[in-house]
């Protein structure tokens, strides 16, 4: 009797589970960087008067889409097969802020559905689509928010000089819920449910906010008494953008939502705030950005590579560009929008130059590979 030769590949499902063995939530921080290219292209000014400029946003949507269904898929193989990997992701204090990260992904594509994708899929669907992924995104992000500070304080052990801007992620998450709900607001049957969540979102747009300012001062003080971040970390610098433009975009759709939903004092109040807190904010955010391009310009001097950190260019600018666009529509000021643009230019170079390294890093194997000790 003759029988088959047994395989010598393993089986397929076996491999695809050991390529993933040090996939970490980190990954979520690409799917976030594309998703911002598509909403605040979408959002500049005149950009309904540019030829294709929609098309592409939305085309960039359905692949950040695209990169959410893959790296969900793949960290649930993560999950059943490394569990081990897993529960050190929780436990390394390095790793663990990015389990905010998949709350921010899940909202950004959401986000996304609402501004481009519903003129591909329709409104209803949109909306749908939205309802789900902001949900199940701001939820996460609400438990992120409690729990990764929680496994910070009792089971993390952790020097001063370990303070990172990689702290800020799981912080930042309900200020994106904050900025993206109001998009959900219009659809909603009027009266208290739309107030409940407009309001929902102000009471997240105040919990990231203080706890930003509680963990900002631990980051400079880091920088100031230790020294310049590792080589590889220095991109992070850039997560501190990241609460800065959400909130000040965060506090423009709202402010852009209350007419007709809350009394009129109190939406006429959102609207000056909008402005008074979001100019500042934004100036503070234009000085950031000089520091962190500062320090990013000496650690490339000094041999600073490609790492997964270099996602940390993308959505946090991205943020800014929104917040931008939010002061520019609120204040009609030209300065707004000439810097929406140069931010926007800026997002879609550094979004451009992470996807290719990082496309190269998946075919080699680099990027999948086992961390150097």
């Amino acid at each position: 009797m003759v029988t088959a030769a047994p395989s010598l590949a393993p089986p397929t499902r076996h491999r695809r589970a050991a390529a993933v063995r040090h996939l970490g939530p980190n990954w979520y921080a690409a799917v976030m960087g594309t998703a911002i290219v598509a909403t605040a292209g979408a959002g500049l000014p005149g950009a309904a008067d540019v030829p294709g400029l929609r098309t592409a946003c939305t085309t960039v949507w359905a692949l950040s889409a695209a990169l959410l269904v893959t790296v969900l898929g793949a960290r649930t193989l993560h999950w059943i097969h490394h569990r081990d990997q897993a529960r050190a992701h929780l436990l390394d204090p390095a790793m663990a802020p990015f389990y905010g990260c998949l709350s921010m992904a899940l909202l950004a594509v959401g986000g996304g559905t609402m501004v481009v994708g519903r003129d591909w899929i329709g409104i209803r669907p949109a909306v749908a689509v939205d309802t789900v992924l902001f949900t199940a995104g701001t939820v996460i992000g609400l438990v992120a928010a409690v729990a990764v500070p929680y496994l910070m304080i009792a089971r993390h052990r952790i020097e001063p000089d370990q303070a990172s801007p990689v702290w800020l992620l799981p912080l930042v998450a309900p200020m994106v819920s904050a900025a993206l709900g109001p998009l959900l607001v219009p659809h909603l049957p009027a009266g208290q449910p739309r107030q409940t969540l407009l309001l929902a979102c102000l009471a997240m747009f105040g919990m990231s906010l203080l706890a930003t300012l509680v963990m900002l001062p631990l980051i400079l003080a880091r920088l100031i008494t230790a020294g310049p971040l590792p080589l590889a970390l220095t991109p992070t610098l850039f997560l501190v953008l990241g609460p800065l433009g959400q909130s000040t975009t965060a506090v423009g759709a709202t402010a852009n939502a209350a007419p007709g939903v809350l009394p009129s004092s109190y939406a006429g109040g959102l609207g000056v705030f909008a402005v008074l807190y979001g100019v500042p904010v934004i100036g503070f955010a234009l000085l950031w950005l000089s520091l962190a391009a500062a320090l990013v310009v000496r650690a490339r001097r000094r041999g600073m590579g490609f790492a997964m950190t270099w996602w940390a260019f993308t959505f946090p600018i991205g943020t800014c560009v929104t917040g931008a666009e939010a002061l520019a529509r609120r204040t009609g000021l030209a300065a707004f929008d000439v810097l929406a643009i140069v931010l926007y230019l800026l997002l879609v170079t550094a979004w451009a130059v992470a996807a290719v390294h990082t496309g190269r890093g998946v075919v080699n194997g680099k990027l999948l590979a086992a961390p150097r000790r």
